[in-house]
């Protein structure tokens, strides 16, 4: 009886911790938690059990790098393999911004920064203090399978072939219409005579929305009076450049990219979306398409030249480094030059290493847990 006394009250203490640290009001937090037995047998205050294991949602694109990661942190401590789900980066933003405590994600991966939006929602539910870790670099590709021949598009070709919207072929200015095009052909002469089929990312995708920024914003406003409407009216930009076609040229193929690239191997005439390290890993069967005349490679989005590049992130609660066991031992595993460097094991499975200054930045945020502000978004 008396153990019983003991752990009850160990539960309890842990219970009251995790409120100090951002759980939420203790209303909230009796509701959530386990229940206990005092010795005399009434029912006592209910007390989570704890995890020990890292739990982590978010990007597809990232999910490769982190498996990795989570793989090599397995083996060489005496932590468990943290537990990895593909949700999108969308997705993992609000599965992360939801709550602190056992039942909320550690850590989310995404393939963009976080928005002003999604910092805000996470400090209304309790995540107040939330670390930002850039891991590296990697670029946008259309490809294709090596069946047929590669494509070279500008990004104005991209935004034509999959706005739902365009300016009128008829050349009436500040006219948009439904898209018509429904070859490659119809879009560029110089392109063949394809039948217009993308299989790419959902709305809750970090690599949709980078897609839609860096391709179609920049295909949109290779019109003069498009791109005045971004100074003049940005909901208008915004819903020509980033709203697709729904016609079936443009086919959500969800957050799993091996599959597109199973469906391309299949379907010689269809073009698929993903981040650069699933065309790296995938070159016997498939083949990155030129834009704007540059073919996306290592070096190439390196250097800022491939014109579909974009950094990689993911975000720590701080509330539960500590609580959760294993979470400062991983942040060390991943910012560690044998994984993210120049040399580092990353690099075989295609992130694009930051510069030696940004590395050191964020080794620092991720040892330091230095927060970040919402209104530095």
């Amino acid at each position: 009886m008396k153990k019983t006394v003991t752990l009850a009250a160990f539960l309890l203490l842990l219970a009251g911790s995790l409120s100090v640290i951002g759980c939420g009001p203790k209303a909230d937090q009796s509701e959530r938690e386990g229940q206990a037995t005092s010795e005399n047998g009434q029912a006592g205050k209910k007390t989570q059990s704890a995890r020990d294991y890292i739990s982590i949602v978010g990007s597809s694109t990232v999910y490769p790098f982190a498996t990795v990661v989570a793989e090599q942190f397995g083996k060489t401590t005496e932590f468990k393999t943290p537990k990895i789900e593909s949700t999108g980066s969308g997705g993992g933003f609000k599965l992360f911004s939801a709550g602190v405590g056992v039942e909320h994600p550690d850590i989310t991966n995404a393939s963009r920064r976080i928005k002003k939006s999604e910092c805000e929602k996470c400090a209304e539910n309790g995540v107040t203090e939330v670390v930002e870790i850039k891991i590296g670099y990697d670029g946008i590709v259309m490809a294709n399978s090596k069946r047929a021949e590669p494509f070279k598009l500008s990004r104005k070709d991209i935004f034509l072939a999959l706005a739902k919207e365009v300016p009128d072929p008829n050349g009436v200015e500040g006219e948009l219409v439904p898209n018509p095009y429904k070859t490659w052909k119809d879009v560029n002469p110089s392109l063949p005579e394809t039948k217009i089929e993308v299989l790419g990312p959902p709305p809750t995708s970090g690599t949709r929305d980078a897609f839609v920024e860096l391709a179609m914003e920049a295909g949109a406003k290779e019109f003069a009076w498009i791109k005045a409407l971004k100074k003049e009216d940005k909901n208008a930009f915004k819903k020509i450049s980033h709203t697709l076609r729904e016609d079936g040229a443009y086919i959500e193929a969800g957050e799993n990219d091996n599959l597109i690239v199973q469906k391309l191997d299949a379907n010689a005439d269809a073009l698929g979306i993903f981040g650069f390290s699933f065309l790296d890993q995938n070159t016997d069967k498939i083949q990155g398409a030129f834009v704007d005349d540059v073919q996306p490679a290592f070096g190439a989005i390196a250097d800022g030249s491939y014109p579909l590049s974009r950094p990689l992130f993911f975000y720590v609660k701080k509330a539960h480094v500590g609580t959760i066991p294993g979470i400062a031992e991983y942040l060390a595993e991943f910012t560690a030059e044998k994984a993210w460097g120049d040399e580092g094991y990353l690099t075989e499975k295609g992130l694009i290493p930051m510069p030696k200054e940004e590395r050191e930045q964020y080794a620092k945020a991720a040892e330091e847990l230095i927060v970040i502000s919402c209104d530095e978004l």
